[in-house]
């Protein structure tokens, strides 16, 4: 498995519960581009539209050489999910607030998958408190290392 773009990002302003692996619905020079590491994650979610999985808001830059006239890339790309994982998403993005976030794009073999979270937005005390969590584990690590050398 092969790791092409990570969204780091998403783990602090997101509470994430739970993980999904979908195929992502290419054209062929996108294939192209994501094989060149040209991906951003960064801004990028899932909508659940007329009963269909969307990814939203990623950035696959333009081949190259590409021989597409108009393209966007930003567009929204379809998710290859099944029926009963898009209803159960839809209903919890729905009723309970939870967010589609992208976590990783990566090669399974020849095909591109795309790692989905299922997460809720953490508050501003939230992510204090995971900073002040963070600090002391490093604290800790460091007095560890300190008193172990001679």
């Amino acid at each position: 498995m092969k790791v092409i773009a990570d969204n780091r990002n998403a783990f602090r302003l997101y509470e994430i519960e739970e993980k999904l692996e979908a195929g992502i619905q290419l054209l062929g020079d996108e294939v192209k581009s994501v094989r060149n590491n040209a991906v951003s994650l960064k801004e990028g979610y899932a909508r659940v539209r007329k009963g269909e999985l969307f990814l939203i808001n990623v950035n696959i830059s333009e081949y190259g050489n590409s021989s597409l006239a108009k393209y966007n890339p930003k567009r929204d790309r379809r998710l290859l999910v099944h029926k009963k994982e898009i209803n159960r998403l839809a209903g919890l993005q729905e009723r309970q607030g939870y967010t589609i976030v992208p976590l990783q794009v990566y090669f399974k073999g020849n095909k591109v998958k795309v790692e989905i979270g299922l997460g809720k937005g953490k508050r501003k005390y939230d992510k204090r408190d995971d900073i002040k969590k963070r600090e002391a584990k490093r604290d800790i690590d460091r007095a560890m290392k300190k008193n172990k050398q001679p």
